[in-house]
């Protein structure tokens, strides 16, 4: 075809060989059919901007996650509560503290829009005030989870051998006792059910939580440690721990990230139920899990009493999960919706 082809030939137009021309071929003649330049995707190839730095995988992540609307709305929303947490004077300016019996059960009026509980308190301020304990169980449990997970997967990952049979049968077993469960048996030890307190209950999450990040994090760190750039920093005489801080880890935290985003809510979800069942937060400590535990006996007269402490609960959890999901297309390619 490249003999037919001139300076002056009209790309849109069918080009015929020579051969089928001069009847040199069958009846059958071949025509071949050009597309113009511009509707090719060479054009684009060719105003690529080669100067220009590639993005990282955070950088590229960040840029992904700014075009998501779940990312904004469920970040909005985290930011929210993160606020109310650390600053629920701004929001509530009742004493959830200061309950009267004359307001047992009462509606909503003037500076009370949820009403009251059966002992008086206000549900409003309560709540607010509640999701300090709620969201401080559930982040250090988190981060207690990533320190110790972390630590156990990325060294049964890294080293394999005993280590990884040892530490891996280790998680096995903590891994087969449901989380709940086994968090109600420990907070029912004398230890444990004499000094209830934020503290206990984030301890019990932590000790019966950590195997699935560990999970994550062999996984991770098994498909980088043998990657080039490892072999590369090892042969320049890195140690192998050290290569495991300052490289294989870095570049295993995608997968970790987004589960420890979603199971933040799931360890405050965990709290909310040991408080309803009253082996959680003692009843002093304002958190969601008590509020709702105290509505029972309110449900059918006065069902807001429970239903906005569980609202509360419910969409910081919806929050984190969603915030995981973005995490998720974010940092993985091969989900990245196209």
């Amino acid at each position: 075809m490249s003999e037919n082809l001139t300076p002056e030939t009209d790309l849109t137009k069918p080009v015929i060989p020579a051969a089928a021309r001069q009847g040199k071929t069958s009846s059958r003649a071949i025509v071949h059919f050009v597309a113009p330049l511009e509707e090719t995707p060479l054009a684009a190839i060719d105003n690529v901007d080669e100067s220009e730095a590639p993005l990282s995988l955070w950088a590229d992540a960040w840029r992904n996650l700014r075009r998501q609307p779940l990312f904004i709305i469920s970040a909005i929303l985290i930011v929210l509560v993160l606020v109310v947490a650390f600053l629920p004077q701004l929001f509530a300016n009742v004493d959830p503290t200061s309950c009267t019996l004359n307001d047992s059960s009462a509606g909503p009026r003037g500076g009370h829009p949820m009403g009251f509980t059966l002992q008086g308190c206000d549900v409003y301020s309560r709540m607010i005030y509640g999701t300090r304990a709620s969201l401080m169980v559930g982040v250090f449990t988190t981060l207690g989870v990533l320190v110790f997970g972390g630590i156990m997967g990325a060294l049964a990952g890294y080293y394999g051998g005993w280590v990884d049979a040892i530490l891996a049968r280790l998680g096995d077993v903590f891994f087969a006792l449901p989380l709940i469960l086994g968090a109600i048996v420990m907070m029912q030890l004398p230890a444990f059910r004499d000094n209830r307190s934020v503290w206990t209950v984030v301890l019990t999450l932590v000790i019966f939580g950590w195997p699935q990040i560990a999970r994550i994090t062999r996984g991770a760190v098994i498909e980088n440690r043998n990657a080039d750039f490892v072999t590369a920093a090892k042969a320049l005489g890195l140690s192998r721990f050290n290569a495991l801080v300052r490289h294989v880890l870095p570049n295993s935290l995608a997968p970790i990230i987004v589960v420890a985003s979603i199971s933040l809510g799931t360890f405050i979800v965990a709290e909310a139920t040991l408080s309803f069942l009253g082996i959680g937060l003692p009843d002093t400590v304002m958190s969601w899990g008590n509020d709702i535990a105290a509505a029972q006996p309110q449900v059918r007269n006065n069902p807001g009493v429970l239903l906005w402490p569980a609202a509360a609960l419910s969409v910081t959890v919806l929050s984190f999960i969603m915030l995981g999901d973005a995490l998720r297309d974010a940092l993985d390619p091969k989900a990245r919706k196209r």
